[in-house]
């Protein structure tokens, strides 16, 4: 996905539904986090895939040690939010036991996922402040600003 509108698409879907998922919502409202939860999931992987040169790039160059100053914070941020992320949506689907069937002995997934969803939000607000100069280059229209 090279178009720019179609990144920049993705990202306010997932932005979207990612501020969905955080509504308070009772046992009686599970169905609805549990598909926007779902619909979030596929929008983050979607991201991942769009993006998985640039990590697979800086991945290899911090193997080797020759990773550049200036993207050393976003690769960290970025391997955070996808170890955070992972964490959050398995325990989010593993808590749908106690949620559907009432397993009492899963209520820890449960307790996993509310934690790491709040450190996820916490480390994306750092992964935006990061990227702004790249999201103000997009509203003005301008060429994109490289990821460094």
């Amino acid at each position: 996905m090279k178009n720019k509108t179609s990144k920049i698409l993705v990202d306010i879907c997932m932005t979207i539904f990612l501020i969905l998922s955080f509504l308070r919502w009772e046992e009686s409202n599970f169905l609805f986090h549990a598909i926007v939860g779902t619909v979030c999931t596929l929008f983050f992987a979607l991201h991942i895939c769009i993006h998985r040169k640039w990590l697979k790039i800086v991945t290899k160059s911090f193997l080797e040690g020759k990773i550049k100053k200036s993207i050393r914070w976003k690769y960290a941020v970025d391997i955070l939010l996808i170890a955070i992320w992972g964490t959050s949506i398995t325990t989010g689907f593993l808590a749908i036991g106690y949620f559907s069937a009432g397993i009492e002995s899963m209520v820890v997934f449960s307790r996993l996922h509310g934690i790491t969803a709040r450190v996820g939000v916490a480390l994306v607000v750092i992964h935006v402040v990061q990227h702004l100069p790249q999201i103000r280059s997009y509203l003005k229209g301008k060429k994109e600003i490289p990821a460094e």
